[in-house]
């Protein structure tokens, strides 16, 4: 298989967008799911997430007064063209690209695209409470991105690379452990799961950023949300997963993980409460901080 034939599979079938569409929807209807159960409700059937899109995608799209429709049209293609070229550069099990120096600093900067453009969305539709969620937005990602840059950062610096194979091969020792409580701090915020789902607090907010986007675009965020879960899957899996030379046990062992960590922030969400913005900032900002300080200090004294 050529270069371009791997870097196409990779972009477009797994752990690209098609692949990562379909992993994405299971693991959010398995949080649905288990949310459901957790509360004594029976829960979504598993192709709920799919018809959710495709009703999305076959109405009608009203523009909101007032908003550039250009731009409200290109954020969520944007979101969906970074997130998906994010996942084909994790190196999960089956996935065909070579990896490269430097590619976990484009790696950090596609993971980003899609917080930024639901801020600009949130801002472009002029909606009072559009513009609240993204403020909200703005205010959090400034501090879950603290533990979670600083532990990608640290295990570069032991790896003494910003190859994701490398990384992946490298073996961090007793540093993994703060590195993980790091990453793992700032997972349910970018998931915008409870305590952190302050971006869309639907009973204070409506739907927070999306209150005005409708059809077509809605739908695409939804489906760069699903694809989100399944880079952060893919993230802490080539992270701290243990694969096998067996694609079959690789692969295995990666969806085992996936469900541990859906698990975790489904009950992490059912057993809290929404924080507010104030709160949240403060505490990535101390125990995050503390986390990520640990995560450097241990990797450079191990």
């Amino acid at each position: 298989m050529s270069d371009w034939w791997r870097i196409l599979f990779a972009v477009l079938i797994w752990p690209g967008l098609l692949g990562g569409a379909l992993l994405g929807w299971l693991l959010l209807w398995s949080t649905r799911k288990i949310m459901a159960r957790l509360q004594g409700r029976k829960g979504p059937p598993f192709y709920q997430p799919f018809f959710d899109f495709a009703k999305l995608m076959g109405k009608k799209t009203i523009l909101p007064r007032g908003t550039n429709r250009i731009i409200f049209n290109a954020l969520p293609l944007v979101s969906l063209i970074s997130v998906t070229f994010a996942l084909a550069l994790i190196p999960v099990p089956g996935n065909p690209m070579k990896s490269f120096n430097g590619n976990l600093i484009l790696l950090i900067y596609l993971l980003e695209m899609p917080a930024l453009c639901d801020i600009l969305a949130g801002f472009i539709t002029r909606s009072l409470y559009a513009q609240i969620g993204a403020a909200r937005e703005a205010v959090l990602s400034i501090g879950y991105n603290l533990p979670f840059l600083t532990a990608l950062i640290a295990l570069a610096v032991h790896a003494k690379s910003t190859n994701l194979q490398v990384i992946m091969a490298a073996a961090p020792g007793p540093a993994i452990i703060f590195v993980a409580i790091a990453l793992l701090l700032s997972i349910p915020a970018r998931l915008r799961s409870n305590p952190f789902s302050i971006p869309n607090a639907e009973s204070e907010i409506v739907a927070g950023i999306y209150t005005e986007y409708n059809s077509k675009p809605l739908a695409v965020f939804e489906l760069v949300h699903g694809l989100e879960l399944t880079a952060m899957v893919g993230l802490l899996g080539i992270l701290f997963l243990p694969f096998t030379h067996n694609p079959m046990v690789s692969v295995a062992i990666y969806l085992l993980g996936a469900v541990v960590l859906v698990g975790l922030t489904t009950g992490l969400a059912a057993a809290t409460a929404r924080l507010k913005v104030q709160k949240a900032f403060s505490f990535f900002w101390s125990w995050g901080a503390i986390a990520a300080l640990l995560a450097v200090v241990a990797v450079v004294i191990w």
